[in-house]
């Protein structure tokens, strides 16, 4: 039996929304599990207990790493969230913790690590600023050696007041870094300066979206000519073509997350697509479901398949293994996560387990095996 390893971050204390509700973590840690991958069934393996709400995690699998955001608004008496680094036991998936450092913002809320995993970057969403660390030789985080405070507002007034940065993503050839910002209605743009350890803002670069729409996360097609945005207040998903000599994105279309006969009220949270590039996924907070579009690779355009249900409520983090078999989702309010099998051929999902899970947020599948 070939059993992979699947982590996942927790909201362990009180926290915060945008929105104004507090919600009330009931996680422990970061929670790892076994992921059947011949039949989609995920059993629990162990806990890493005592991280304060990990709700975004990142795995740096050549390095044996695991980042972790500390979604926070205040550390040591300082107005700030942190980062985590752990190493990772690469015989049972166990994690050890190597060093803890500053954001210098408020809930920090997504992590990323270059492709060699000598750089990490994280988005503070409350405050709204993006934060890069170098990571050291054993693993563990060096001082923040660049750091941006956006600036400015959008058209909702409670959740668009100032900035809210959402997520962090490298270019595929990581020459430019992306910020979805979703008080900005703006995904900011930056240039990876490597040498510097540095990031150097792009103004002309950066993407407006329609106002009121909340660009949150972001990913790229394999083939490296498009991405797609996933907008959390007004649940679209735009499609875009990509420059990369400029770092430049421009709209090809918006699609709708949502059926055309749901009138109750939802946001959308991830957005991950296909290894094979074939298909994308969206969360539904609220519609508690999965939109399923086709991509058509010779122009970037979606096409709506359908919408499959978690089997719970307010989908937030989901996540596709690297065989592009599984999409597996945490269902945050009702303590769940769910696996569903994708058909390769449909893009279709149909689930095969629903485990117990409390306050899951972040999933995050491996190449791990135990």
């Amino acid at each position: 039996m070939n059993e992979q390893l699947v982590y996942v971050g927790t909201f362990t204390e009180p926290i915060r929304f945008g929105t104004g509700e507090v919600f009330h973590g009931k996680g422990e840690g970061i929670y790892i599990y076994r992921l059947d991958t011949e039949h989609g069934q995920l059993r629990p393996l162990s806990v890493a207990r005592g991280v304060s709400n990990p709700s975004y995690l990142t795995v740096h699998r050549e390095r044996n790493l695991l980042f972790a955001v500390n979604e926070l608004k205040e550390y040591e008496g300082a107005a700030t969230g942190t980062v985590s680094a752990y190493s990772i036991d690469d015989r049972n998936g166990s994690l050890t913790f190597l060093s803890r450092k500053p954001t210098h913002g408020t809930d920090p809320c997504h992590v990323t690590t270059d492709a060699a995993g000598d750089y990490v970057l994280a988005s503070n969403f409350m405050s709204g600023s993006v934060v890069l660390f170098s990571v050291l030789a054993g693993g563990s985080l060096g001082d923040a050696s660049d750091f941006h405070q956006h600036d400015g507002s959008s058209v909702h007034p409670q959740r668009q007041s100032g900035p809210h940065a959402h997520s962090v993503v490298f270019s595929p050839d990581e020459r430019f870094v992306f910020v979805p910002d979703l008080g900005l209605d703006t995904v900011k743009v930056y240039r990876f300066d490597r040498d510097k350890q540095a990031l150097v803002p792009c103004p002309d670069a950066d993407t407006r979206t329609r106002p009121g729409a909340g660009p949150r996360h972001l990913v790229f097609h394999p083939s490296g000519r498009f991405a797609f945005v996933v907008n959390e207040l007004d649940s679209t998903a735009v499609a875009l073509e990509y420059q990369a000599d400029s770092g430049t994105l421009a709209e090809i279309a918006t699609c709708p997350t949502l059926p055309g006969d749901f009138s109750g009220e939802n946001t959308c949270s991830g957005i991950q697509i296909a290894p094979d590039g074939r298909f994308l996924y969206v969360s539904n907070r609220g519609h508690d479901s999965i939109a399923i579009f086709a991509v058509d690779e010779s122009d970037g355009t979606l096409h709506t398949i359908g919408h499959q249900s978690t089997g719970g409520k307010t989908p937030r983090g989901f996540a596709i293994d690297a065989e592009g078999r599984y999409l597996i989702a945490g269902n945050q309010n009702s303590d769940t996560i769910v696996v569903l099998s994708i058909d390769r051929s449909t893009g279709k999902l149909s689930r095969t387990c629903l485990v117990e899970a409390p306050t899951p947020v972040c999933i995050i599948p491996t190449t791990y095996t135990v």
